[in-house]
């Protein structure tokens, strides 16, 4: 049986998994959830009742969260790339740069986004100008840590990098980056350049009139 993602193309957490697969030319069935009472995702909710996604499915397996999925690919379907790095020193770079953009980059970001999505009466604009105040923090950390760097934790692309590109490139439609940060945006432009993310960017091309705030005309 082959693998199952259950996904949708325009998740950023979905972009990550997504990025790990085409970056080993994993095969893999793309399970769409388009419908909130599709199959799809009525086979998801009986999965998962959290309703949250990517899932993946390997032999009847259900594997849940992007960095699992894609810890999971490195054990059980490895590629010529090495998402994992086999060192452990060097593999622990690699998982605190990947939570570091998970919860410094993509949790502010999100924030900022569904504070959007509510009602006007709902809002939370204090708790939008933490979100802000995070990644312009993340963003002054970022610079530092990259100088010298090609990808997030070194000379190769991995795990922290299929989290970074999707993260940073929502994040600096809903917070701009700014030009005291080129390093950064080095980094986002290397990201998109990539083919294995720019090939998740062009499948979302078509779900862009979704994002709250206005998707920019680039990228």
């Amino acid at each position: 049986m082959p693998l199952q993602l259950f996904a949708h193309p325009f998740s950023s957490y979905c972009q990550k998994a997504l990025t790990a697969l085409y970056e080993n030319d994993t095969p893999f069935e793309f399970r769409l959830l388009d419908d909130p009472d599709g199959p799809a995702m009525r086979e998801l909710t009986a999965m998962w009742p959290m309703r949250r996604f990517p899932v993946l499915v390997d032999d009847g397996q259900s594997v849940i969260e992007a960095s699992c999925i894609i810890e999971h690919l490195a054990l059980y379907h490895p590629g010529p790339v090495e998402l994992i790095p086999r060192d452990p020193r060097a593999a622990l770079e690699v998982r605190l740069m990947d939570r570091f953009f998970d919860n410094y980059v993509s949790t502010p970001q999100q924030k900022v986004v569904f504070d959007a999505i509510r009602p006007p009466q709902d809002r939370d604009p204090y708790g939008v100008t933490e979100a802000r105040a995070m990644l312009e923090t993340a963003y002054a950390w970022l610079e530092k840590k990259l100088q010298g760097r090609q990808w997030a934790a070194g000379d190769d692309f991995s795990l922290a990098d299929c989290g970074a590109a999707p993260f940073l490139f929502y994040a600096d439609w809903t917070h701009a980056i700014g030009d005291a940060f080129p390093t950064v945006h080095a980094y986002r432009r290397r990201l998109l350049a990539r083919p294995s993310f720019a090939r998740a960017v062009d499948e979302a091309r078509p779900y862009r009139s979704y994002f709250p705030l206005g998707a920019p005309d680039r990228d």
